[in-house]
């Protein structure tokens, strides 16, 4: 089977399941005018080699990687869904407006009493639900995937909701209760794992031999922080102080970029900011004690761009630097039955064909 059909047959398995969303329900796959969707994009060239250098990329399946990180206004949404009584804390007071320092144009306001909690985004910047979501644990991602895999249902915090699905979290809260936590088998949506997030980021395609950029711009040289929508090689992050008025910074008042504003600068598969605006959690255990992150952020320097490096923290800590985006694997079972769905059409055609007609 050509890889073309491959992707064709896992597109129309995630249609199957975008659709099952449950009538009613906030939908993130289909944010309000003005808002930046959850997309996805595929990323192919199964079987491919992993980078020598690093050892990481090597993934043997088709699969779908996050477009974009996950925006203010997705997780607002996420959050107005299941967090009325927000048990597990998946609403940090540092997504709030801050008077001074980083991120007081931006952000997440709450308003209520717990069992009754409403939020909103907030800040005088316009393009603020389309931010990527920051000061995310690494528990609150997987409760955010966890709610992907639900169908996106509103109720409160427990097992229909952020508990159970792709994660087993069962009220883990802890860095040792959530350091036992693994992705659970037949799992379709998923916080990325190093491998998958790297070959979206810096594999360059076309085939499984096909070698890596430095950095996940298509480029073996650093990218510019100017914000540009034409620069082919551009991300946001900390640069030389020069003073004003950037002082350095790609944005000095807003901090964050919308994402996807470097509109030329993709990785090769087509996903946008995996170097810059926010560190992205992957799924990795480092050391039983943290979990992994890539692409660096609007504060760091460009060296946390480069391929070759990774940091890690506890999965409990908030960051005001550190973000998330999602991927979708396909599910074996119902890969094996499309694709025995085809091979059926392909014998019809095969006998029809031979009747001539």
């Amino acid at each position: 089977m050509t890889s073309k059909t491959t992707r064709l047959l896992f597109s129309a398995a995630l249609l199957v399941s975008a659709v099952t969303v449950r009538a009613g329900t906030i939908n993130v796959l289909n944010m309000p005018p003005g808002e930046t969707s959850l997309q996805l994009v595929t990323v192919g060239d199964p079987g491919n080699v992993a980078d020598p250098d690093t050892g990481y990329g090597a993934v043997g399946y088709v699969y779908q990687m996050g477009e974009y990180d996950v925006t203010i206004g997705q997780y607002t949404a996420f959050l107005n869904a299941v967090a009325a009584t927000d048990t597990y804390g998946l609403y940090n007071t540092g997504m709030a407006l801050r008077p001074v320092g980083s991120f007081y144009t931006l952000g997440i306001a709450r308003s209520g009493s717990s069992g009754s909690y409403t939020y909103s985004v907030a800040g005088s910047y316009s393009q603020t639900a389309n931010c990527p979501i920051y000061d995310i644990s690494w528990g609150s991602a997987c409760r955010f995937v966890n709610w992907l895999s639900n169908g996106q249902p509103t109720g409160a915090e427990n097992a229909n909701t952020t508990e159970t699905g792709t994660y087993t979290l069962s009220g883990a809260t802890s860095n040792l209760a959530l350091m036992q936590v693994t992705r659970n088998p037949g799992s379709t949506w998923v916080l990325p794992n190093v491998n998958e997030w790297y070959k979206a980021s810096y594999y360059v395609g076309g085939g499984t031999n096909a070698g890596y950029w430095t950095y996940p711009t298509q480029s073996n040289t650093p990218p510019s922080n100017v914000l540009s929508a034409t620069g082919t090689n551009n991300a946001n992050y900390s640069g030389v102080n020069t003073g004003p008025p950037n002082y350095g910074a790609t944005d000095y008042t807003n901090f964050l970029t919308p994402v996807g504003a470097f509109a030329a600068s993709p990785s090769a598969y087509g996903t946008y900011d995996m170097g810059g605006n926010v560190w992205q959690w992957n799924e990795t255990n480092y050391f039983n004690n943290a979990r992994g992150l890539r692409g660096g952020s609007f504060a760091d320097d460009v060296s946390t761009l480069l391929s070759g490096f990774e940091d890690n923290i506890g999965p409990i800590a908030y960051d005001p630097n550190v973000g998330f985006r999602v991927a979708y694997v396909p599910e074996p079972s119902s890969l094996a039955l499309l694709l025995a769905g085809v091979v059926a059409l392909g014998i019809w055609r095969l006998r029809r064909n031979a009747w001539g007609s």
